[in-house]
């Protein structure tokens, strides 16, 4: 087969697969236009978020607090576990092969159940809170960074690691003085990117109830409390758009 032929034969199986996905979504413009112009949930939705409820500041606040901390957590114990388990993982570093193709398969089955699915299994488990959210992104988070960081021990400049070699070092001496000063940087800069993102994922696990705001969130929804969901909705809003911020800067000055 051609490539213009390839070409063609790919286009028609994105259209043809575009097509069933829209049929077995169920996707109806006039159905869209219905539930938000014409039945009177989504106007009583928007005319109740104003004014916002600024009595329940105080509470949200603390859930804000709350939830950056499940997210600091589960981060710092994901990276507890993975950074040494990266340096097995690292083709360049780890003398055992199959002990590092191991690794390297642990964390690409970790990485691969969602956060959501993780947290709904441990609230069962050690029930409802905080708990359940910080356990959740520790679980989950430790194939994610445990792939960076591999990356990054990956990526280093061998001539360190010869030099220290050729005098006699041993493998944990040439680990200590040539491998972690070349990654301690990209792991610190890693280490606050999947910081940044879990705080958005803590976000999200307090509505299957890990705790934090978004348990407080989707309490305030079920009560039709619509104007402390609106405040709940700007503090989420400004907490995410302060950590990206912080975050940023602090990864550009580390790197």
């Amino acid at each position: 087969m051609g490539k213009r032929s390839f070409s063609i034969a790919m286009i028609v199986a994105v259209i043809g697969f575009t097509a069933w996905s829209l049929v077995n979504t169920e996707f109806n413009v006039g159905r869209i236009y219905e539930g938000f112009f014409v039945k009177p949930f989504f106007r009583q939705f928007l005319s109740g978020l104003w004014p916002l409820n600024w009595a329940i500041l105080g509470d949200v606040l603390k859930q804000s607090l709350i939830t950056i901390q499940i997210a600091w957590i589960g981060t710092l114990i994901a990276a507890a576990i993975s950074l040494p388990i990266a340096f097995i993982a690292a083709r360049n570093i780890t003398p055992a092969v199959a002990a590092g193709t191991a690794a390297r398969f642990f964390f690409n089955v970790d990485r691969s159940v969602d956060v959501l699915i993780v947290a709904l299994v441990l609230v069962a488990a050690v029930g409802l809170g905080p708990l359940a959210g910080a356990l959740a992104i520790a679980i989950h988070t430790i194939g994610s960074m445990g792939k960076l960081f591999t990356e990054a021990i990956e990526a280093i400049d061998r001539g360190p690691v010869e030099a220290l070699e050729s005098t006699g070092a041993s493998r944990a001496q040439v680990v200590r003085w040539a491998v972690v000063p070349q990654v301690l940087p990209y792991i610190t800069s890693y280490f606050l990117y999947r910081l940044e993102l879990n705080i958005r994922s803590a976000v999200v696990l307090g509505i299957v109830g890990a705790g934090g705001i978004g348990f407080l969130l989707l309490d305030n929804i079920k009560q039709f409390q619509y104007q402390n969901v609106s405040m709940i909705l700007l503090v989420i809003v400004i907490l995410v758009m302060a950590i990206d911020f912080i975050s940023a800067r602090l990864r550009k000055a580390v790197v």
